[in-house]
């Protein structure tokens, strides 16, 4: 087994487990707890890095510190833009993902992007048709990007 096959196992491994209590948490409560983000981010980091250094991969450890940098901008961005819409976990989470996603990507990061758009969307929309929601209603965007994420790594 090589250093990075290690490397993709460990990292899909930790966000399968991390992602479930996640989606657990962000779904009854509407929070992504930075105690479980952050270390998870500070790890992937690591991870990324010594992997990139093991292999001697540098294109893959750049684009994925850029893909954290740039999923978690774009939220940041839609948090500032939108008053109670997209929460700070959801920030943090972002980066998460989009270190993992670049990882494997930029087409992967921009699939599971739009994937957890458009499944939190579609989610919305059966709820507001079912009557269980309306415009206002706020909704755990976490289990979405997480899915998504999930989908976009077992279409590559």
């Amino acid at each position: 087994m090589t250093a990075h096959s290690v490397a993709v196992l460990i990292v899909h491994l930790g966000l399968a487990a991390v992602g479930a209590w996640l989606i657990a948490i962000d779904a009854r409560t509407h929070r992504l707890p930075n105690r479980i983000v952050l270390p998870a981010l500070g790890a992937l980091i690591l991870l990324v890095v010594v992997e990139g250094l093991a292999t001697g991969d540098g294109q893959r450890l750049t684009r994925s510190l850029l893909g954290a940098f740039a999923l978690g901008a774009f939220f940041a961005v839609l948090r500032l833009a939108s008053r109670r819409g997209m929460g700070g976990g959801d920030v943090k989470l972002a980066a998460v993902i989009g270190l993992v996603l670049a990882w494997h990507g930029w087409q992967i990061l921009v699939l599971g992007a739009a994937a957890a758009f458009l499944l939190g969307a579609l989610h919305a929309l059966v709820l507001m048709g079912l009557r269980r929601a309306t415009r206002h209603t706020q909704i755990a965007f976490g289990p979405w990007m997480i899915i998504g994420a999930a989908l976009a790594i077992g279409l590559s």
